[in-house]
């Protein structure tokens, strides 16, 4: 059987194995497909895996051949699910492959902004510390985590990680879904919830205006979540101590951003996902999805 994947260097830069699907059918990855050039890299195929390729139902219609569908992520808001179904062809995602990997990224940039790892090394690079009368020096107040009240926005999986490592660090879990005010009024508020028509946009001028005086804001989500005009007015005002984010509305962002040069902004480029052990497990469980169809079950089926 005959199957690509549309945009594969995100996930296999070269420093991981395509052979769980390779041991399966007769598999081409490209790195990258513009969207014109789909139906062409589909042609003949039996399925194709994608992450962020739009696939409409004119995509799906081009390729008569077309019985299978991988998406090599959690979210499948570029598959139209319904025209696959009318057309009979199986959609299956990846799950929960990231919950540990978000989390983690999570507190790496809660604790960047807490305990100024990264510019302290600027700092002593630079040759400061050569310079220093005292064993140390101080260029910013670092802030203690233990005694902090942590406010999560969606509490499924990741965000269910990220409270038990804010337990860990003595942290008062506040979750929004539970107590919407002491969430809001939390010392660092941070987004763990599906993007949705109907939350577009909700943090906005006026939800923080609800939020704690100096709080820092954490989104490893969905960057369409934030009104990112308003919030960079709120960390330019002081509303806000500080936010720190891996996702942006559009990927990658067009110039001029709001938020690219703010120095209480924090930005990553959609990275939080991708440790090298996660990567290998997409690529493992679309083996999985792979081989379970060709055997007619139906695991991490959406249509």
């Amino acid at each position: 059987m005959k199957f690509t994947i549309l945009d594969a260097f995100s996930i296999n830069p070269g420093d991981l194995s395509w052979k769980p699907l390779e041991d399966i059918c007769d598999f081409l990855p490209y790195d990258r497909t513009d969207d014109q050039d789909i139906p062409e890299r589909i042609a003949g195929c039996d399925g194709f895996f994608v992450s962020k390729c739009p696939i409409t139902r004119q995509v799906m219609e081009s390729s008569p051949s077309l019985k299978f569908i991988g998406v090599t992520a959690t979210g499948y808001d570029n598959v139209d699910l319904k025209a696959a179904e009318d057309l009979g062809i199986a959609v299956c995602n990846v799950p929960a492959y990231s919950t540990d990997a978000v989390a983690q990224h999570a507190f790496a940039l809660i604790l960047e902004l807490t305990n100024l790892a990264g510019s302290y090394n600027d700092s002593v690079q630079k040759g400061k510390w050569y310079e220093t009368k005292d064993f140390t020096f101080i260029e910013g107040s670092l802030t203690l985590l233990s005694g902090k009240s942590l406010g999560i926005i969606g509490y499924g999986n990741i965000g269910k990680r990220v409270a038990r490592i804010g337990e860990a660090f003595g942290m008062k879990i506040n979750i929004y879904s539970q107590d919407k005010k002491a969430a809001m009024e939390s010392d660092i508020l941070t987004l763990h919830c599906p993007l949705t028509p109907e939350n577009t946009g909700f943090i906005n001028a006026d939800f923080i205006s609800g939020m704690k005086d100096g709080a820092i804001l954490i989104n490893t989500a969905r960057g369409a979540l934030i009104n990112e005009e308003d919030l960079a007015d709120a960390l330019r005002s002081g509303k806000l101590a500080a936010a720190a984010l891996d996702v942006l509305s559009c990927e990658p962002p067009e110039k001029p951003h709001p938020l690219i040069g703010l120095s209480n902004c924090i930005l990553t480029p959609h990275i939080a996902w991708m440790p090298k052990e996660t990567r290998q497990k997409v690529i493992d469980i679309c083996a999985d999805n792979l081989q379970s169809w060709l055997d007619g079950g139906d695991l991490n089926r959406l249509v």
